[in-house]
């Protein structure tokens, strides 16, 4: 069990599996808070500094929801138009005054290894929502997290398991920090399917087969699929790519539906996607019809993000302990 309290969360790389385990017990404890059941004031007063430098919906408000639902308060930016990395700022000096005005930081920027080099400067935890094209540790822990759980309502494990990953694999980090959790386990068949051009980095592969596991790096859907329990897709990471017509290279050619997922899947293949599909007609990754699946899991999987990052917030600050001791009830209107 590595410790938690006070320490930056960076990589996945600092995960083993008793942590993992850990990380996983608190953020389900943290259903009744997440659903509106029950409150807790566990962290009044303390102020999380999210900082945004890279276009996001979901990991930057659900790291907000999180601290919020913790009785946290928020104080944000977003853009580095709007900060003052614009006028030539470092990120340690960046660093060195956000530790000042936050108890902890949640921060995502778009040159790899970013968030490693502000932690540097800071004396409070530092939470990764992702650098450039290397990580996305809280991403990585909510997959696995939703993975775990839909496995065994099919009445399987992740050791053992077959995965199949599908899209943009060069540029997409949430398959990087999620293939590297997956080598903590046992015996998991990696797929990975995706363009000549945009296949796993070469060190992603080698740390997965260096830990035990079988890799088939293929590019074409026909075939490859059958055996899969979880098929993982990602969206053309096209604010990688040096050009717009780069990009547009790749996007469609390997969408998803209905048809697709009956013929090539087995009927208990869970479909997971970190989001936003991109839904536009020339990409069109996971088609509407889709959303009636029952084995489509990435609402799910978007929610359980809010109990990860929730769970974070607790461990790095040490207050895991303390949830119901600082509990209220809700007063306001909840739709069951």
């Amino acid at each position: 069990m590595i410790q938690l309290e006070g320490s930056h969360i960076l990589s996945v790389n600092q995960f083993d599996l008793d942590t993992i385990q850990t990380i996983f017990s608190v953020a389900q404890r943290m259903q009744p808070y997440a659903l509106r059941q029950r409150r807790t004031r566990v962290l009044d007063g303390a102020i999380l500094g999210n900082l945004f430098f890279e276009a996001s919906t979901r990991t930057r408000v659900s790291f907000s929801t999180a601290f919020n639902l913790l009785g946290g308060h928020v104080a944000e930016t977003v853009g580095s138009g709007t900060s003052s990395l614009s006028k030539g700022e470092s990120l340690f000096d960046t660093a060195k005054m956000m530790a000042t005005y936050s108890d902890v930081i949640a921060m995502r920027h778009p040159e790899s290894f970013s968030v490693q080099e502000f932690a540097k400067g800071s004396c409070v935890p530092v939470i990764n929502g992702g650098d450039g094209s290397n990580e996305h540790p809280t991403q990585a822990l909510l997959d696995l997290f939703t993975i775990e759980k839909e496995l065994k309502e099919k009445n399987k494990d992740i050791n053992g398991m077959n995965i199949a990953m599908m899209g943009d694999l060069k540029y997409g980090r949430t398959v990087h920090s999620l293939s590297k959790l997956l080598s903590l386990y046992k015996n998991v068949t990696f797929t990975l399917l995706s363009p000549t051009e945009l296949q796993m980095p070469q060190h992603v592969i080698d740390q997965v087969v260096n830990a035990g596991h079988k890799v088939n790096i293929v590019d074409k859907i026909q075939g490859n699929l059958e055996h899969a329990d979880i098929l993982y897709q990602t969206r053309i990471q096209e604010e990688r790519f040096p050009s717009q017509d780069e990009a547009n290279k790749y996007r469609g050619q390997f969408r998803l539906n209905q048809r697709v997922y009956a013929q090539h899947c087995h009927q208990d293949t869970v479909i997971l996607h970190p989001l936003p599909r991109d839904s536009r007609p020339e990409a069109n990754e996971l088609n509407d019809d889709l959303n009636t699946n029952p084995n489509l899991a990435i609402f799910r999987q978007a929610d359980n993000g809010l109990l990860i990052r929730m769970a974070l917030f607790a461990l790095t600050l040490g207050v895991d302990s303390q949830l119901e001791q600082h509990e209220l009830p809700v007063n306001w209107y909840v739709r069951k």
